[in-house]
Formats: structure tokens, sequence, C-alpha cells
């Protein structure tokens, strides 16, 4: 089966010529004086794109792997854990945290909304013995995005760290985790900075190593160790292991072209991409997932699949009757995701989702209006070119 011809799902999204390019470069064997330069450039890259003076660190695997060891380097049995849900991926930490010995606390609101930070204040006043917060501030299924920027503070107030997944949110919404007061924040390539899968970026802060370093349950001489890469590349300049030399040089292009086109005019082409695919969805006649735009992430626009219709059968004959590739609900709920992050958040991309979207509904026998969604996400495309 070849691949489609679009994809424009939750990620991971297509990248550029560049990156591209860079990952076809010539294999380095990782010791060489040229391949260590290559790596610390590319953290100083990264470390730029978060906006932040924290150790940076690049763990060799996908973002599963930074969330699983920043959430076990910092979670020691018995210790008291407050985890915000909004959608399966707030609701997987969770389990995580328990299977790690931590007692669990969590609020949780319906997967298309959003958790209230006045809630999570109320909620640490009324239990002080919480040490962690752990949060996802673009919980990507859902579409949806949690104020970060106020929930840092208040757990800060409180005598708690923080653990963010901006997986899907740093370069495509306003991020800023010194200001914020985030203690690590972990995020991947393939989403908003169109660059590949296996490299997870990770923050932390001076706060955050002193409990992993004061915690025995700690993972150490392990593959999702984060104090094995302070011990051996923060502070001695080598790795622990063999890294992922061609995923490191395609991230350094990513970060390029990301740093080169400015981190605020990319949150801007993301915003754009969201309002243009979002007024499609309206004069459709569809509704989008999330109650609220106040609460919905510029990089994915997630959209109620109407009733009859099931949202993987949505996807499938999109896929093979138009040959563009959407996301489906992933167990968030009958909802499909049209993904505009990266190389895709921009031009005509957006058109092409709502099309075969539309196009797709229709064949499965729902009454959408295709032509009015097309010119009323035409009319924004055009007024917001820049």
């Amino acid at each position: 089966m070849k691949a489609p011809d679009f994809t424009l799902t939750a990620g991971p999204t297509p990248a550029s010529e560049r990156t591209l390019n860079a990952l076809g470069s010539q294999i380095v064997y990782h010791l060489d004086p040229s391949f260590i330069e290559t790596f610390r450039r590319t953290t100083e890259k990264a470390a730029a794109f978060f906006h932040t003076k924290n150790d940076m660190l690049l763990l060799q695997g996908e973002g599963i792997l930074g969330l699983e060891g920043a959430a076990r380097s910092l979670t020691r049995p018995g210790m008291h854990v407050l985890n915000l849900v909004q959608g399966i991926y707030g609701k997987g930490m969770g389990q995580w945290l328990e299977s790690y010995g931590a007692v669990l606390h969590e609020i949780e609101v319906a997967y298309n909304d959003a958790v209230d930070p006045a809630e999570v204040d109320a909620y640490l006043t009324a239990h002080p013995e919480i040490e962690l917060v752990t949060i996802v501030h673009s919980e990507t299924p859902s579409g949806t995005i949690t104020d970060c920027s106020k929930i840092g503070p208040i757990a800060h107030k409180h005598g708690a760290l923080t653990l963010v997944d901006a997986l899907s949110s740093i370069g495509g919404v306003e991020f800023e985790p010194d200001e914020w007061q985030l203690d690590v924040c972990v995020s991947g390539g393939q989403k908003c900075l169109g660059g590949p899968v296996g490299v997870t970026m990770v923050s932390v802060s001076p706060a955050a190593w002193e409990r992993m370093l004061s915690n025995d349950s700690a993972p150490r001489y392990s593959y999702i160790s984060l104090i094995d890469w302070k011990v051996s590349w923060l502070e001695n300049g080598t790795f622990p292991f063999t890294p992922s030399v061609t995923d490191v040089v395609g991230l350094e292009a990513a970060l390029d072209a990301m740093l080169d086109e400015g981190i605020e005019h990319s949150i801007a082409r993301h915003a754009r991409a969201a309002s243009v695919t979002r007024a499609g969805i309206r004069a459709m006649g569809l509704k989008l997932w999330p109650t609220s735009d106040a609460i919905s992430g510029n990089p994915i626009t997630a959209v109620r699949v109407p009733d009859g219709i099931l949202h993987t059968d949505l996807s499938a004959h999109i896929r093979e009757r138009y040959s563009v590739m959407l996301s489906t609900g992933q167990s968030a709920g009958n909802l499909i995701h049209i993904g505009h992050m990266g190389p895709t958040a921009t031009g005509m991309h957006q058109i092409v989702a709502l099309a075969a979207l539309g196009a797709g509904l229709t064949d499965l026998g729902a009454t959408v209006d295709l032509g009015a969604g097309i010119e009323a996400a035409m009319r924004v495309l055009g007024a917001t070119a820049s």
C-alpha cells in the first residue's frame, strides 16, 4: 500500500526538504569531535526553541521516553502527586504514576474540556502533601490546551514541582517554561517542529534535578534515566550510550528552520491555519470537539463526527478514496483530527483537509455543506495571508 498524497494528522507530520536532506547525510561515529560539536549545538538550539535557560537533554527516543523517564525520576513510592486529566494522555500518566507507587490525586474533566487553574489552586490548598503536579499542555487527541501559564505559578506557590507534556504544543502555541515556573518539560521533533520522531527534548530545572538526585527510586544505568544523561553529557561531555546520530542531525535542521522563521511567526502561522480550518468546519455545519475556542489548540482541530458514522470508518474511507490521511479519535471519542502543524500549517493544506473531510462525510451519508465550508475557509485564508 502506498503512502497517502497528503498526511494532515496529529503527528508525525511531513518534514521539510531541509530536514529530509539532513536526515540523508552520512552517518558518523558518535564520539567523533564533529558529532559531539553537533550534539552540543543542537542542544543549545533546543533550549532556544523552548525559551528556557534550564538544562536541556536530547533523549534518544520518541516522546514517550522523555515522559516516562521524567515521571519515574521525579516519583518515589508513597509520594503524593496531582495529575490533571482532560484526555487520554493525561489519564495514561496517572496509570504510570500509580505503577511507580505514587499516591495518585486527580482532577479530571470531560475530554472536550480543560482543567480550571482555580480548581488546581483549591485542590493544592486542601492537599498540602502533594509534591508534584503533572500536566498535558496540548492534549493532542482532544485538541485542547491546558493553561500552564497559571497552573505553573500555582504549583510553585504550593511548593510542588511540575512535569509538563508539551509534545504537540511548542512552536504552535505560546510556551514560556521559565516565566511560568515549569520544572520538567518534554517535547518532540515530530509535531510543530516538523522534524524526526526519534529524539525527545527535555528541559529540567535545578529544583527538579535536586528532587531526582535525592530519589532512590530514580532509574540509573537505564535507557530512561535522566540522571545518566546529566552525569555523562552535562557534566562530562560524553554519552551514556550511542545516540541516534542521524535523528540528531535531522533535529538540528528542523530547529534551524524554526529559529530562522522565528518562534513568534511560527505560532502566528499555526494560529492562522487553525482559524482557516475552523471557519470551514463551522460553515460546513459540523461541530468542533472542544467546548470553546479558548481551550482549542492551534496545532490540531478536533471535529465531532456526525451520529451514525464511526470515526475509524471515516478516516479509512477518506484515505482510500481521496489519499488524504486524517487522525481518528484515539479513544478520546467519536471525532476526527485535522492536524495543521509544522510544514502543513500553511498554504492550501487546510483546504485539502476540509475538502477531503466534507467529501468523505457526504459519501457516508452525512449532510454537509462542503461548498460553504471551502468558501468560508478560503475567505479567512485570503484575509490572513502573510
